[in-house]
């Protein structure tokens, strides 16, 4: 698309012809036609729309009409008053308007008239329609992704809240009938790992049919590890199912080369095309081409009529290649792109000119002669249609020896049929390459002219002509191509705003709510191995946990993110200390924007629930400072390696003891992460870090994503058993400047675990 923009190349598409219909008639020595083309700009315009009034077309045929019978002028120029008159509610005018050229002038002289107008009225209405598709793309976009919002919000609520309703109702009863509490604690914690399940398949669901939060991750991963990273993404979002497959396929790839730990340079490349959606991945960093990881992947594609191919070269770059049919995600959000108002005006108008231009030959051509003119006419007439539909060198071929061959035989009357010729070609080739060409038909119809023998203001009239009908072929085909373009960028906002309302959604239900789930199930986990007493107690952490939850829910539904920073750690200390960890907690950062305070709350939340799922940890330290002109959170563990067994891990259960219920994280072992990756399968390296996500899971692409949008960072670093993650976002000077608010660290009441 031009970089002019759109609605403006419109106006002057339409004006460019407008003043070619006026150069014909001032050539012909009819000044005033450049007075009814300025009265004509007030309808294309917009710093002239204010001049829109009742009387405007009462001028404009105060001019034309004066030209027509004070100056000789062609009836022709009339045309200007019934196209304005077309465009307004005085429409019915425009028939005594062509009623009185057929009074006054020759029949050729009236056809002109009448095509004229119909193309003044055209080319305007067409250009207010690219003005209006125009001005409703952001609109259409809004609209998509609020209707998006509602929907998930419904399903989620449908689910998940009602998990979360059955588990606060279980914890009232446990509380108001202790006697029956182990049973009701039993159907609470199943009713908890429902949710936390529901959560994360709901944020595989929402992810899945997107590549780029996968292209996120990849690119962290492979940074992380010291790699040079390039992306080249000629993809589309959704993919629909191609995009869960490709995700699988780059996800493996790139652990395996982060395994490998040699890989100093990877591409990855995305490019659609024919039908079909193509990933590459290349990088340095492989020892062989097999890879057993891939043999599912690669049963997968084949499945889906696509393939997966890999090759090694010599110098070691490993290339994986993954080709997949490009089906729509979504068939409702897919509609036709053409736009039928725009499509059948531009057609109809140009059938219509069509005819009308050939009626005006064929009344000029002797009667011995008339079919075969008629014949070469009707077939430049289909060939001209068919160029709306895209570029046809037969047929540019056909039309240009239709449009010079036949000169000789039936002469000047021949000499306006070039300008057929001329559209398609405006149409057909870069503006580079069609003006000359368009140039080189007007020079070819100057020089039959001059070998015909015909003065020279008849030659300059045949050759002016040749471009005005060209331009009125090009306007009329290239602003319905306009509208469909828009259309087409308009529906692309509107899968993009679906896309990223869908991936926000997966962000928040992993980050947020799944946090909160998983809280909940490991207090459940352990008031079920309590006295009486402290059960009680836990049961009320329960309740103010679901009422949190309840808020998260709220959030990934659309709401206001309500995520503190300071709350977060808080709440961390104690879940930690819930889950046997001595949690040393020391806050020493100043005032922070409420999307700072926000984001970095939310990678608190991830981490510690990552130390708890993905590590054996006894002792994590949270610490935040001023840094770098803004603030530095750190979360510390050991244990790193050690995966959390089996078990809430609760109340003085040690790794590996026996259990039956759902770690910290509820996810057993081989279960699937928020992300959707299964835990044998994600780990780089065969573990994870504890506080650091692991790579390959949602978790990692969540933190870096929401803090790039605020220009943070995200980091990680292991040494021996122990795991650091870091994450960095600016500040402000003037809220960095106000002195931070001393928050204690941990002591050994409130951080050691309680055994």
């Amino acid at each position: 698309m031009s970089r002019v923009p759109v609605p403006r190349l419109a106006r002057v598409i339409a004006g460019v012809v407008f003043a070619g219909f006026a150069a014909v008639y001032v050539l012909a020595g009819s000044p005033l036609a450049a007075v009814a083309f300025g009265l004509q700009l007030v309808h294309v315009s917009p710093g002239l729309r204010r001049f829109r009034r009742p009387w405007l077309p009462a001028v404009q045929a105060l001019v034309c009409y004066t030209a027509v019978l004070g100056f000789g002028t062609s009836v022709g120029i009339l045309g200007f008053v019934g196209g304005s008159l077309l465009l307004t509610r005085a429409w019915p005018l425009a028939v005594p308007v062509a009623v009185s050229a057929a009074v006054i002038g020759p029949a050729d002289s009236v056809i002109s008239m009448v095509l004229v107008s119909l193309v003044i009225y055209g080319l305007t209405r067409l250009a207010e329609r690219v003005e209006e598709v125009h001005a409703a793309r952001l609109a259409l976009a809004m609209a998509a992704a609020a209707e998006e919002r509602l929907r998930i919000a419904a399903e989620l609520n449908d689910g998940i809240g009602r998990g979360l309703a059955g588990i606060a109702g279980g914890v009232r009863l446990a509380l108001d009938r202790p006697e029956n509490a182990g049973e009701v604690l039993g159907e609470v914690v199943a009713a908890a790992r429902r949710s936390l399940a529901d959560a994360r398949a709901a944020a595989a669901g929402y992810r899945a049919t997107s590549l780029t939060p996968e292209v996120t991750t990849a690119r962290a991963m492979l940074a992380a590890a010291g790699a040079e990273v390039e992306v080249r993404a000629g993809h589309t979002e959704p993919l629909g199912p191609a995009g869960a497959l490709l995700a699988t396929v780059l996800r493996e790839v790139v652990v395996g080369a982060v395994r490998q730990n040699t890989v100093r340079k990877c591409l990855i490349e995305t490019v659609t095309a024919h039908g079909t959606v193509r990933l590459r991945v290349v990088h340095d960093g492989a020892r062989t081409a097999d890879d057993e990881g891939l043999a599912e992947s690669a049963r997968q594609a084949a499945l889906a009529g696509g393939g997966l191919s890999t090759d090694l070269t010599a110098e070691g770059w490993l290339t994986v290649e993954t080709v997949l049919p490009a089906l729509a995600a979504d068939q409702g959000a897919s509609a036709p792109a053409e736009d039928p108002l725009a499509y059948r005006l531009s057609v109809a108008l140009l059938v219509a000119v069509l005819l009308g231009f050939s009626a005006k030959a064929l009344l000029a051509v002797p009667a011995h002669l008339f079919a075969p003119a008629a014949a070469c006419l009707a077939v430049i007439v289909v060939m001209q249609v068919r160029s709306v539909t895209g570029r046809h060198m037969a047929a540019l071929a056909v039309m240009a020896l239709l449009a010079f061959a036949p000169i000789p035989v039936f002469g000047r009357v021949w000499l306006g049929v070039p300008g057929f010729l001329a559209g398609p070609v405006l149409l057909a080739f870069p503006a580079a390459v069609a003006w000359p060409l368009a140039g080189c038909v007007m020079a070819g119809t100057a020089v039959a002219a001059v070998l015909l023998g015909l003065p020279a203001p008849v030659t300059v009239n045949f050759t002016v002509s040749t471009l005005v009908t060209g331009l009125v072929m090009y306007g009329l085909v290239r602003l319905a191509q306009l509208v469909r373009e828009l259309r087409e960028a308009r529906q692309g906002l509107a899968r993009s705003a679906v896309v990223e309302e869908r991936l926000r959604a997966a962000r928040d239900l992993h980050d947020l709510l799944g946090s909160s789930l998983a809280a909940i199930l490991l207090r459940c986990e352990l008031a079920r191995r309590l006295d009486p007493e402290r059960a009680r107690a836990e049961l009320a952490e329960v309740l103010a946990m679901t009422g949190k939850a309840e808020a998260d829910l709220r959030v990934v539904s659309g709401g206001r993110v309500a995520v503190s920073l300071a709350d977060e750690a808080e709440t961390a200390r104690s879940v930690l200390a819930a889950a046997g960890v001595r949690a040393e907690v020391s806050l020493a950062h100043g005032a922070l924007p409420g999307e700072v305070d926000a984001v970095l709350g939310t990678v608190l939340r991830e981490a510690v629930t990552n130390v708890l799922r993905h590590s054996a940890a006894r002792h994590c330290v949270i610490t935040t400072a001023a840094e770098e002109g803004g603030v530095r959170l750190g979360v510390r563990n050991d244990g790193a390696g050690g995966g959390r067994a089996v078990g809430a891990n609760a109340g003085g259960v040690r790794p590996g003891a026996s259990g039956d219920g759902a770690g910290a994280g509820g996810a057993r072992g081989d279960g699937a992460d928020a992300g959707g990756a299964r835990g044998d399968r994600a780990g780089a390296g065969g573990g994870a870090g504890g506080a650091g996500v692991r790579p390959g899971s949602a978790g990692l692409g969540n933190l870096t994503t929401r803090l790039a949008v605020l220009g943070g960072r995200l980091g990680t670093a292991r040494d021996g058993d122990r795991f650091e993650l870091t994450a960095w976002a600016p500040v402000p000077r003037d809220m960095a400047a106000i002195a931070p608010s001393a928050v204690p660290a941990g002591d050994d009441r409130a951080g050691r675990a309680p055994y």
